[in-house]
């Protein structure tokens, strides 16, 4: 967890480039409909590119995230958050494996997007799922949709 109580749930640098989203908190806490949403923020850096966003990640995010670093761990393409409620983000690994370029596009807003490649360290898929562990940790889910638009508390 960094100083300011941020979690970083995704982090792939390697010097020249990076990709980071950063888990902020929870969206609004105590209100059932919102208190499992968390605010994060993306950040992009290249030599060339600079761009943070904002965004509100839904606990299906989170499951979404999971299975998006299955299939980037397989050598599989894989987008995440493609729901257009926030930017998306697009992987597309090497052939090789040790390498991949991500592009961000900011669907939901300006229309920008931004493609850069990151080399990738031994042992990523791994380290982003203890990242993910960690985020869970520290916002649990808890609250259950019960029926379609009826929530309550976990007991």
């Amino acid at each position: 967890m960094a100083e300011d109580g941020a979690v970083e749930l995704v982090r792939l640098a390697d010097g020249a480039s990076s990709l980071e989203v950063r888990v902020l908190g929870r969206t609004m806490p105590g209100v059932l409909t919102l208190h499992d949403h968390l605010d994060a923020e993306i950040v992009v850096t290249s030599g060339f590119a600079r761009g943070r966003l904002d965004v509100c990640l839904a606990p299906d995010d989170l499951d979404d995230w999971s299975q998006v670093l299955e299939e980037l761990a397989a050598g599989r393409d894989a987008a995440w958050m493609e729901d257009g409620r926030n930017p998306r983000i697009r992987f597309e690994p090497s052939r090789r494996g040790r390498a991949a370029v991500f592009t961000v596009e900011d669907v939901a807003a300006s229309g920008t997007s931004v493609s850069v490649p990151v080399r990738l360290a031994e042992g990523w898929a791994d380290e982003h799922l203890e990242r993910l562990r960690r985020v869970r940790a520290a916002w649990p889910q808890e609250v259950v949709e019960t029926s379609p638009g009826t929530y309550e508390w976990r007991r």
